[in-house]
């Protein structure tokens, strides 16, 4: 499949179900902390998904272990994937997750800065700014009122999860302009996700963290859910979109993922649904048709 330069109908429709995907991890993660400790968590979903997204390629015939000169950047993306989620976790024993998500999704800008020196061929326009600028408004009136008030030690988790976020780019970055851009999306999500399996478990002995502590029926069925369609279904398709479609253009989609996230609370945990949630929905919207149009 060649290179495009615009979003056609079968990436729109990919990213927003990918999109709602997330969402719905962010209610499935919440169930399984119940029961396991998240960064265990992150490490045991890292491990699943690996045996799985193996099991996929082999079955499909995907050549893995071909002397292609993708290590050095797959071990490069495996680390800044670990890291970006060992930062979240972290940083959220310091602050809250709607304080986090808000610096989370600076990630966007991030790549548009970055692709100005790695991915010059994805020249991004005033109007894509502006978007991005206007989705980013959107997740501030879903999120905004969060940020005021005493931070007490907040500022310590909303500094973690601001880094998390660069990392967040700098993986897609990496994928996008390294040799990785040459090879499957299984072989590229498979060093992200073998290198967290490996850290992250490591990462929570270090935390002291309980592990699996209430293993309910439900922290299961949470955990198979994030291994299996999260970790390894929606994580193939992105890396395939980011080989196949620019970068800039399918990060500005991600800000729809907070919104599709308290759309699933209200569904899946009755959770409140307030005015702020639905004018969110209709700044992500216009910002994404702003910064896709052609």
């Amino acid at each position: 499949m060649p290179q495009k330069t615009q979003l056609d109908r079968l990436a729109i429709g990919l990213m927003v179900l990918f999109c709602t995907i997330w969402g719905v991890q962010q209610v499935a993660i919440k169930i399984a902390n119940a029961g396991i400790s998240p960064v265990w968590q992150a490490g045991l979903r890292s491990i699943g998904a690996t045996a799985l997204v193996f099991a996929w390629a082999r079955l499909r015939g995907v050549r893995l272990f071909d002397a292609d000169g993708t290590l050095p950047a797959g071990v490069l993306a495996g680390l800044l994937f670990a890291a970006e989620f060992a930062l979240i976790f972290i940083g959220l024993q310091y602050t809250s997750a709607s304080r986090g998500v808000i610096f989370l999704y600076t990630a966007p800008f991030f790549v548009a800065l970055g692709a100005v020196w790695l991915l010059p061929q994805e020249h991004m326009r005033r109007a894509q700014w502006v978007g991005m600028a206007l989705a980013f408004t959107g997740v501030l009136v879903l999120f905004g009122e969060n940020l005021v008030g005493p931070p007490g030690e907040a500022w310590k988790g909303d500094l973690l999860i601001f880094f998390a976020a660069f990392f967040w780019a700098a993986t897609t970055l990496t994928v996008k302009a390294s040799v990785l851009q040459r090879v499957s999306a299984e072989k590229t999500l498979l060093y992200q996700l073998a290198v967290s399996a490996v850290l992250l478990p490591l990462l929570a002995l270090l935390l002291g963290e309980p592990g699996v502590f209430a293993p309910t029926p439900a922290v299961w069925a949470s955990l198979v859910f994030q291994i299996v369609v999260v970790a390894s279904a929606s994580y193939v398709g992105w890396f395939w979109l980011i080989r196949h479609y620019p970068a800039t253009r399918l990060s500005s989609f991600s800000f729809l993922t907070p919104v599709m996230g308290v759309l699933a609370g209200a569904l899946l945990l009755g959770e409140p649904l307030t005015p702020a949630v639905f004018a969110a929905l209709g700044l992500v919207g216009a910002g994404i048709w702003i910064a896709n149009r052609a």
